[in-house]
């Protein structure tokens, strides 16, 4: 007997079959990207730290340009010579510090019985030790990210800026290399006391030369975007400012 594909009951099972046989497929194809994922994930860490410490391919004034992929494993070893997690008055070594996720441990602290881990990395370059650590906020349309490099004084050795969804041509700005070198020579600190870095608009420091301000000129359009990342280093770098008092 003919199959009759004109009734509506043909239709529904050919339907149900497709969504089957498709969502099957899919979830293969997953399963099979996670572990390239992961290693895409890892390796975008990696690039980012070694960024913000200055290790990376850039030639031209205005590149941005990292460690390729298939060398940054190796550079990262080169470079970062320990990994700590900090957690309260306690702090140890740990090798896989930089995948711990700090959007998840933000999360994590609003419980008031837990205390966040707070990942630092050690490194040296050049003969000296630099500092480098994960910063996470809000911009303008959602998250915004990056690593701060320092050394010993807090003093800034180099960033690396990052966001989700900033209005091209402004907020998104924060990843170009005019308003990341900024930052360099900046310092978190005000004698002793921990003050932070303000994106500041009108701070009369267009090429910013003076360091002694906390001070770097913001971007055009972008004052919300700049709000946050000042919001941003002040909230997230604080949390370290202990560490670096005990350090010196």
């Amino acid at each position: 007997m003919a199959l009759n594909t004109e009734k509506n009951s043909y239709t529904v099972i050919f339907a149900i079959i497709m969504v089957l046989v498709v969502g099957s497929l899919l979830a293969f194809v997953a399963s099979q990207a996670k572990p390239l994922i992961k290693a895409n994930e890892r390796y975008e860490k990696q690039q980012n730290i070694l960024y913000a410490m200055g290790v990376h391919e850039n030639t031209g004034a205005n590149d941005v340009e990292f460690i390729p992929t298939d060398k940054v494993e190796a550079e990262f070893a080169k470079y970062i010579k320990k990994q700590f997690v900090i957690q309260g008055d306690e702090v140890s070594e740990d090798d896989q510090a930089y995948l711990i996720d700090i959007k998840k441990e933000e999360a994590k602290a609003k419980d008031g019985d837990y205390q966040r881990r707070l990942p630092l990395f050690l490194a040296e370059k050049d003969g000296e030790e630099i500092y480098v650590m994960p910063v996470r906020g809000k911009g303008l349309w959602d998250a915004i990210w990056g690593f701060v490099a320092v050394d010993k004084t807090m003093t800034i050795k180099g960033v690396y800026f990052d966001h989700k969804g900033e209005t091209p041509g402004l907020g998104a700005e924060i990843k170009q290399r005019f308003f990341m070198d900024d930052f360099s020579g900046e310092s978190f600190l005000n004698g002793d006391a921990f003050s932070g870095i303000k994106v500041a608009k009108g701070n009369n420091d267009p090429k910013n030369d003076d360091k002694t301000d906390q001070e770097v000129d913001a971007l055009a359009g972008a004052t919300i975007t700049g709000d946050g990342l000042t919001a941003m280093l002040q909230k997230d770098v604080k949390m370290y400012v202990p560490y670096f008092k005990k350090l010196n």
